[in-house]
């Protein structure tokens, strides 16, 4: 699975751990999940190119690397995804970003594509901001869609997925997945168990 990274992090863990007490109030909740996003956005933008941008320093004019801020598409996956989206953006503050609304039938387990809004991907850098991957079915569905706008790379941000979701997970060679935590089970209703519950409605209070 050379396609998944677990990023190794002491204080992503610690947040991880935070997030999995079933007490946490909803407003801590999304701190945490932002904090991880931020740390998940540090580590799959490690290597990305820099180009030289000219600026005045308070005693110079020079050329200094910087990232295009603007080729870079964020994606979150509603609801859940909206915290790291957050994250995300204090980091890439001219990012553009894009909207998918993704539910999963309950009782089927299948993924519905509900609500789609999404700017101009050709040739942009796309991260995909996604809690939790159960079963995979709602992210193979943002991944279809994201590819068939013809980006120039899809980097997914996911906080835990599970062992089922990480086997999926690996037929995608062109997406690079940064992960907190990989390998965990599934219940009988889709769930992944320790997990950190539904993150939609820990986020949200619902």
């Amino acid at each position: 699975m050379d396609n998944i990274i677990v990023v190794n992090n002491s204080i992503l863990l610690n947040s991880l751990t935070k997030l999995r007490d079933k007490n946490l109030k909803s407003s801590q909740f999304r701190k945490e999940v932002s904090n991880i996003a931020k740390i998940l956005l540090f580590e799959a933008l490690r290597n990305e190119e820099t180009e030289m941008r000219r600026i005045q320093t308070p005693f110079v004019e020079s050329d200094f690397p910087s990232l295009n801020e603007d080729e870079y598409v964020l994606v979150p996956i509603l609801r859940a995804g909206l915290p790291m989206m957050e994250g995300c953006l204090e980091i890439l503050e001219d990012a553009k970003v894009g909207f998918l609304a993704i539910k999963r039938d309950e009782t089927t387990l299948e993924s519905k594509v509900y609500y789609e809004r999404l700017p101009h991907l050709e040739e942009k850098t796309v991260i995909i901001l996604d809690p939790m991957v159960a079963t995979a079915g709602s992210i193979t569905k943002a991944i279809g869609i994201i590819e068939s706008h013809n980006p120039k790379k899809i980097i997914s941000l996911n906080i835990v997925v599970s062992k089922v979701g990480a086997e999926k997970l690996s037929k995608f060679k062109n997406v690079k997945f940064y992960v907190g935590s990989a390998g965990e089970d599934l219940n009988d209703k889709g769930y992944i168990v320790p997990g950190i519950g539904d993150a939609g409605d820990r986020c949200f209070n619902t």
